[in-house]
């Protein structure tokens, strides 16, 4: 298997299975909230992304990241200083000695190290975007897992209850048929004993359901008492997007780490500063006061130490953000061939499952009549009634699976909800 940009080629060699997993789903439906109105998974998706830390944070980090960009376009690394001076003999001769300077120092930038500055604050504001689009994609797989278990509870409340209320409709007609002498009391009791177990598969499903869709509330921060539906996700029109956020993000830190470096090598020492003062002065009382300006530079001498463990601790990051980049690439790509797999396997077992659902359908509807007619008994009604109720449950769970399936290389493709 080939991948391009990332992963190209695997949009092809799934776009019929996906396909497929559309025919097999029921379509159009959509989840309700407590006052009736519909609810995506994107909508679940986009409560749940307003609730994260991330989320909240982001306007204030591209902020942070344009101030920074904004501070390296500027004619100094840092702002100019006023500096006041004066000088007298008051407290000694007092013979009227007087000197007052007001002066201007303006540091001023090391030789390409305002370029490198702001190519720095940019890749720090393409990471921000990045950082939040990763983030994005992970809470998405949060919320598809939730999604997708709440469904597959639902469908196991739905079954539950459809199977008691067969047993309790067999138990009526066992009970007229037990009044009228057709039946044995040992039948009543089987089909009494057949319909207490499924009200406690009811119960106990009933937990389970209320149980998932809590957390997908407590995940989303938004009301789900109605059913959820098995909804699948949309088929992207084009082949896997071209850059993985998982991805993005490592190589937007890549590049962070790499300009920092850059910017490291030039910083050698602290920024030199130049001043302009005038100084206006006299020698003693009664002298008129005299006016001169000086001009002057200051450069710091540079520093090895704290010069290297900048440059160092600048390559260290750029490192461990490539290396994590080959790493991710690697995991993706098995994760995306294993998506496909559970994609496929997922088609068979919803085949499968459909075929025998109808298979023990019909089992069920000979049965039925033969048993009305006297001619089969009741533990064989009621083990054939089990038989098609359990066809029916793995064929509904089937289709649950088949559309998590289908959401599960979506999520590995990078695609967000939609």
């Amino acid at each position: 298997m080939t991948f391009g940009p990332w992963g190209r080629g695997a949009g092809r060699a799934a776009s019929a299975l996906a396909w497929a997993c559309l025919l097999a789903i029921a379509p159009g439906a959509h989840a309700q909230d407590a006052t009736g109105a519909s609810i995506t998974l994107r909508q679940v998706f986009d409560s749940a992304w307003q609730r994260q830390p991330e989320a909240r944070g982001a306007a204030a980090r591209r902020d942070a990241t344009d101030a920074r960009l904004d501070a390296a376009r500027s004619w100094t690394p840092e702002p100019a200083a006023l500096e006041l001076s004066g000088r007298s003999d008051r407290l000694v001769r007092n013979n009227g000695q007087r000197e007052y300077v007001a002066g201007v120092a303006v540091p001023l930038w090391l030789p390409g190290e305002r370029s490198r500055t702001q190519a720095v604050a940019e890749a720090e504001r393409q990471a921000v975007d990045s950082r939040v689009l990763a983030a994005q994609l992970r809470l998405a797989g949060q919320v598809r897992d939730a999604w997708w278990t709440a469904h597959r509870a639902r469908i196991e409340a739905a079954m539950a209850q459809a199977r008691l209320d067969n047993t309790q409709q067999l138990a009526t007609d066992v009970a007229r048929r037990v009044s009228a002498g057709d039946l044995s009391r040992a039948d009543l009791l089987q089909a009494e004993g057949a319909a207490a177990a499924a009200r406690a598969a009811l119960a106990e499903a009933a937990a389970v359901q209320a149980q998932a869709v809590q957390a997908l509330q407590a995940l989303a921060g938004i009301d789900l008492s109605q059913p959820l539906p098995d909804t699948a996700e949309a088929v992207p029109a084009t082949e896997i997007t071209a850059s993985h956020p998982l991805l993005v993000e490592l190589q937007d830190r890549a590049e962070v780490a790499r300009r920092s470096q850059a910017l490291a090598g030039v910083q050698r020492r602290a920024n030199p500063e130049i001043a302009l003062a005038t100084t206006r002065e006299r020698d003693v009382r009664g002298e008129a006061y005299g006016q001169s300006i000086s001009v002057g530079v200051r450069i710091p001498f540079g520093s090895d130490s704290r010069y290297r463990a900048r440059v160092a601790a600048a390559g260290a990051e750029q490192i461990e953000a490539e290396s994590a980049l080959a790493v991710e690439q690697q995991r993706l790509r098995g994760e995306l061939t294993a998506a496909q797999a559970r994609m496929e396997g997922a088609r068979q077992v919803a085949e499968a499952a459909a075929q025998r659902a109808a298979l023990a359908e019909q089992t069920r509807g000979f049965i039925d009549k033969a048993f009305r007619l006297g001619e089969a008994d009741l533990p064989t009604r009621l083990r054939v009634e089990l038989e098609a109720f359990e066809a029916e449950r793995l064929q509904a769970r089937a289709r649950v699976e088949l559309a998590q399936a289908l959401s599960q290389w979506r999520q590995a493709m990078g695609l967000l909800p939609e």
